[in-house]
């Protein structure tokens, strides 16, 4: 069973503000990294917590960077994969925050 739901939709950043342009694999704000914990599967916005999801911890793996959320509301961690538009920035600061 296909559990990822490819869903296109802009929003604004709850925790940044600024407006976000979705493709259909936005799970987070590109700009500060924060998610919102909607999803149960990605994309299918059945999760009814809606609490901010702060990134925690990165990590490579696989040819790949990933982010860890937490849920500020409810404590669930997810991880989700980096892509190109993400700023590497703020990839930096949470890196940092891991190493002290």
């Amino acid at each position: 069973m296909k559990k990822f739901k490819k869903t296109v939709e802009n929003f604004k950043c709850e925790n940044c503000g600024k407006e976000v342009k979705g493709d259909g694999y936005t799970n987070h704000c590109p700009f500060c990294l924060w998610s919102k914990h909607v999803d149960i599967n990605p994309g299918d916005r059945k999760e009814s917590c809606g609490g901010a999801m702060e990134p925690i911890e990165t990590y490579y793996e696989s040819d790949s960077w990933f982010v860890i959320h937490k849920c500020k509301k409810c404590g669930e961690k997810k991880k989700i994969k980096l892509n190109k538009r993400d700023n590497l920035r703020v990839v930096e600061e949470v890196i940092s925050k891991q190493l002290h």
